[in-house]
């Protein structure tokens, strides 16, 4: 049976990034894998999805609401947002973090109070993670997208792959040990 990841997040975090990577990873493991992304207004700080379907045999990406196994959200708003796409029993992974819109930043309308917690009354299996704060205090805030990637591997329990290597490949060379660092601790967590 074939499993399905959402990655959500706002341009600029890496999601495409990330689940780049996963893709590689998972037909490099012999999996039949199907990816789909949608930037909307990426560029402007808009949402980012990208629907990963992966099996013996996947015939589309896209998933319905409720089909979800796991949602990986790289920011608290998106995760409220795409949460009815999360199956019963899914698992929900949030990055503690916030990027305001700009509704916000011009004081028309407030953040959202307390995401994580109300998340939790929802979803059992709901893992918040402070991903910026482990990139930063690894040298670069840019990094969590893979610290969340890391995170994500460990919830799928995906074994057997050099993931290293993988990022080696999609990588520049200059940025190769950040994010080697930024994999092991999403993995540690």
């Amino acid at each position: 049976m074939a499993k399905s990841i959402l990655f959500v997040g706002v341009g600029g975090q890496g999601t495409i990034l990330a689940s780049k990577i996963l893709t590689e990873g998972l037909l490099s493991l012999g999996y039949d894998v199907k990816m789909s992304e949608i930037h909307g207004m990426a560029q402007r700080g808009g949402s980012v999805t990208t629907q990963i379907k992966f099996g013996k045999k996947v015939y589309s990406p896209c998933i319905g609401k409720g089909e979800a196994d796991v949602v990986l959200a790289f920011e608290k708003v998106e995760a409220v947002r795409w949460l009815p796409y999360l199956k019963e029993d899914g698992i929900l992974l949030v990055n503690d973090y916030e990027i305001y819109s700009l509704p916000v930043l011009l004081g028309q309308e407030k953040y959202p109070e307390n995401i994580i917690p109300k998340l939790k009354e929802q979803v059992p299996k709901v893992k918040a993670i402070n991903a910026a704060k482990i990139a930063e205090d690894l040298g670069n805030i840019k990094a969590q997208n893979i610290v969340l990637l890391g995170a994500l591997i460990k919830a799928l329990d995906l074994n057997g792959i050099d993931w290293a290597e993988i990022l080696k490949e999609q990588l520049p060379e200059k940025l190769h040990q950040l994010n080697i660092k930024a994999l092991a601790a999403g993995l540690a967590i």
